[in-house]
C-alpha cells in the first residue's frame, strides 16, 4: 500500500479495494502513515464519498485496529444507545440510568465534543472525579455491578477510530456520512454489544442539516449492524434548536439530573423515553413500546433511576454527593443575559451557532489540545414559539475566563441566532422517523 496512491484515487472518485483501506487504516495505526496524510484521505472523503462496500471495511478496518470486548459472559442482553450529536445534547446522562434500572446491560462508549456539539464524556467529567478511562477489566466490572458503564475509547478499543475522530474534529471533515457511518459502529461493534439504538439529529445544531442526509445515515448505520448481526433501530430526532436549556458541560449534567427527578424540559424528557423504549424493547424487558415508555416512567417516578446513576457516578470514581447538591459541580466566574431586542414570537434559533458560542465560551474544543471549561456555557430561557417581551432574557451567558471571545461578544452571537417575529408557531415534531435495521 502506497498512502500517496490511495489519497490520489479517493480524491479522483476511484473505489478502494478492501484490503487497501485496511492497509491504510493500519499503517496509520502504526505511524507509518502520518496524520497529515490521513487528513487528506478524510477531505478526499468528504467529497468524493464512499460505496456500501467502502464504508463496511473502513467499519471493519477500524474496529480489528484494536480489542473487540467479548461480554457474553454478563448475563442479559447488552444494547447501547448513540446520538450522531446535537447542542444541548444531554440525552446518555439521564439514559443509561433509566435503561439500566429497567434491567438493560448498558455498555456505552461515547466520544467528546466534535465541532460545535458537545461530547458526552466532557459532560461526564464535569462531575467531581468521575473516570471516563477505564481498562476493560474495570468496564466489565463496574457491567456486572451496575448494569451501566459509561467511558471513552480505551488504548485498546477501535485505536484508529480514537486518533481518527479528534482528527476530524480540527480539519472540517466531520460531514461525511462514509465517516461518521465507520466511526460510530466501528467503537460500538468492539463494545461486545447486542443491539444499538441510534439517535439521528436533523437541522441547523446537527451535521445531518437535512431528513434526507439523516435518513441515509441511518440507514448506513443500520446496514453496517444487520452486516454485522446487530440489531439496531434508529430514531431521527430534531435539532432546529438546543435540546433542552442547557448548552455547556455542567449546566447539562444538571439538567439531566432534574428529567432524573421528574423535573426537566419537556422535549429532553420525550427524546430520552423514546430512545429508553426502544432499547428496554431491543434487550427484551417488554413486549411493547408503549409497556417499555411506562417502564421508563416508573423508574424516574419512584427514584430509581436517580438512584442508579449515582451508583455508576460512585463505580467510575465521582462524587455522588455533586448530583444532590449541585452547589459541588463547576460553576461560571458570572452570568450575562441576553436580552429580547423587541416583542413578538420566536421565530427559529439557529443551534449550530448556539453551540459555536458554547465552544467560544470555552465549553467545547477549537483545537484538539485546547483545555475545556466544565462550568461554562448556555441556559436557554426562550425556545421556537415562546412569546417574549423587550428587554425580556432570551438566554444566560455563563462565562469563565479563560474563554476565546468575551461575554460581550458570546452574547452578540447568542442574540444573532435568534429570529424574532409576529407570526405564532406550532410545536414542530421531535421524533421525525423510525428506521429499524
Amino acid at each position: 500500500m502506497n498512502a500517496y496512491e490511495t489519497i490520489k484515487a479517493k480524491r479522483d472518485g476511484r473505489e478502494l479495494p478492501s484490503e487497501e483501506i485496511r492497509a491504510f487504516v493500519d499503517g496509520y495505526v502504526r505511524g507509518d502513515v502520518p496524520d497529515y496524510q490521513m487528513a487528506a484521505f478524510c477531505m478526499a472523503v468528504f467529497f468524493r464519498g464512499m460505496s456500501d462496500a467502502e464504508t463496511g471495511a473502513l467499519t471493519d478496518a477500524m474496529l480489528r485496529s484494536g480489542e473487540v470486548l467479548d461480554l457474553s459472559s454478563l448475563p442479559g442482553a447488552k444494547v447501547d444507545k448513540h446520538s450522531t450529536g446535537g447542542v444541548g445534547d444531554k440525552v446518555s446522562i439521564a439514559l443509561a440510568p433509566i435503561a439500566a434500572a429497567c434491567g438493560v446491560v448498558v455498555p456505552m462508549i461515547s466520544g467528546r465534543g466534535l465541532g460545535h456539539t458537545g461530547g458526552t464524556l466532557d459532560k461526564l467529567e464535569a462531575i467531581p472525579g468521575f473516570q471516563v478511562r477505564l481498562p476493560a477489566s474495570r468496564f466489565r466490572e463496574v457491567l456486572a455491578q451496575t448494569g451501566a458503564c459509561l467511558i471513552g475509547q480505551t488504548e485498546q478499543l477501535a485505536p484508529a477510530d480514537r486518533r481518527l475522530y479528534a482528527l476530524r474534529d480540527v480539519t472540517a471533515t466531520v460531514e461525511s456520512i462514509p465517516l461518521i457511518a465507520s466511526s460510530i459502529m466501528s467503537k460500538k461493534l468492539a463494545e461486545g454489544i447486542d443491539a444499538l439504538v441510534l439517535d439521528v439529529k436533523v437541522g441547523s445544531g446537527a451535521f445531518m442539516k437535512r431528513l434526507e442526509d439523516a435518513e441515509t445515515l441511518a440507514r448506513a448505520l443500520a446496514g453496517i449492524g444487520r452486516n454485522m448481526g446487530k440489531k439496531v433501530v434508529a430514531l431521527l430526532t430534531g435539532m432546529d434548536q438546543p435540546l433542552g436549556c442547557a448548552v455547556g458541560n455542567a449546566l447539562e449534567v444538571k439538567e439531566a439530573v432534574e428529567l432524573l427527578r421528574g423535573r426537566g424540559p419537556p422535549d429532553l424528557r420525550e427524546v430520552t423515553l423514546a430512545l429508553a423504549a426502544e432499547m428496554i424493547v431491543l434487550a427484551g424487558r417488554a413486549p411493547t413500546l408503549d409497556a417499555a415508555r411506562e417502564q421508563a416512567r416508573g423508574v424516574v417516578r419512584d427514584g430509581r433511576a436517580f438512584l442508579k446513576l449515582c451508583q455508576i457516578v460512585e463505580a467510575q470514581g465521582g462524587d455522588p454527593d455533586a448530583l444532590a447538591d449541585q452547589a459541588l459541580l463547576p460553576a461560571a466566574k458570572g452570568t450575562l443575559d441576553v436580552l429580547a431586542p423587541a416583542a413578538g414570537n420566536v421565530q427559529a434559533i439557529d443551534a449550530e451557532a448556539i453551540g459555536l458560542a458554547a465552544v467560544a465560551l470555552g465549553a467545547g474544543r477549537a483545537r484538539i489540545e485546547d483545555p475545556v471549561d466544565h462550568g461554562v456555557g448556555l441556559l436557554v430561557h426562550k425556545k421556537v414559539g415562546d412569546r417574549v417581551q423587550a428587554g425580556e432574557p432570551l438566554c444566560t451567558v455563563h462565562h469563565g475566563d479563560r474563554g476565546r471571545q468575551t461575554p460581550q461578544a458570546v452574547a452578540e452571537r447568542v442574540l444573532r441566532a435568534y429570529q424574532i417575529g409576529e407570526h405564532a408557531l406550532s410545536p414542530e415534531p421531535l421524533i421525525l422517523a423510525r428506521i429499524e435495521g
